[in-house]
């Protein structure tokens, strides 16, 4: 039996465990980032099919993971790691806070380094999160905060292998079809889904900008809440 077979198994056969402090964890949300979660989750049924398919192996490895009392670690890859791979990582730490799934660790990561691109950063913050740059610099670190409560997550560019992401035991979500290209196979990935998404950078400077990046921001949100939805505790 493959490992996707297993994985399927594992998710139809779940117990259903009393759910944790969820409602706790909706009040404590950025409130004009919990106006906009409440609105993706009405555009789950526009997802088609072929994308549910995808998503929903994500959510089988976080499902097993969660069956296993284990850590469910997502590596979200783009070639560059500076727009779709951090929008990945920062809505998979948000929707995991939101469902309370517990122990799930996000990362993101390129085939390189450059920077995590200021209009995407804009689009995050237009979305409701809390952005503070903590460093300066071609590469600056920033932090992105959610919840009043809770830790930021840590965003910059970095290389998918970087010592600061999982070398072993996670999943690496492809977010861009040239790291899907680029990457056949993900070295220490238990399991690899490919879910490419339109690259908002080629709008930089036009009239569209700002209007593509919010898209492309919303259009993963909603992919990763839909993700996130099915796993259950």
């Amino acid at each position: 039996m493959n490992f996707l077979n297993l994985l399927t198994l594992t998710f139809l056969s779940t117990i259903m465990i009393t759910p944790g402090k969820n409602s706790d964890n909706k009040k404590s949300l950025n409130p004009e980032l919990a106006t906009y979660i409440n609105t993706i989750k009405n555009d789950f049924s526009q997802i088609p099919q072929d994308r549910k398919d995808e998503l929903e192996k994500i959510a089988l490895y976080i499902q097993k993971q969660v069956n296993a009392s284990q850590p469910a670690q997502l590596t979200y890859i783009c070639t560059h790691n500076s727009r779709r791979s951090h929008f990945g990582q920062i809505w998979a730490a948000t929707a995991a806070f939101y469902y309370d799934i517990p122990n799930v660790k996000t990362y993101s990561g390129g085939t390189e380094a450059t920077a995590f691109n200021d209009r995407a950063v804009a689009a995050c913050e237009r979305a409701g999160f809390d952005i503070t740059k903590t460093t300066e610099g071609k590469n600056p670190v920033y932090a992105v905060k959610y919840a009043s409560d809770t830790e930021p997550v840590k965003a910059f560019s970095k290389k998918y292998e970087d010592s600061s992401n999982p070398q072993s035991n996670f999943c690496a979500v492809m977010t861009c079809s040239e790291a899907d290209k680029a990457c056949p196979a993900v070295k220490g990935a238990t399991v690899r889904v490919a879910t490419p998404y339109n690259d908002p950078k080629a709008f930089d400077g036009t009239p569209q900008e700002t209007a593509k990046y919010d898209e492309r921001c919303k259009q993963i949100a909603t992919e990763t809440f839909y993700v996130f939805s099915k796993v259950k505790i």
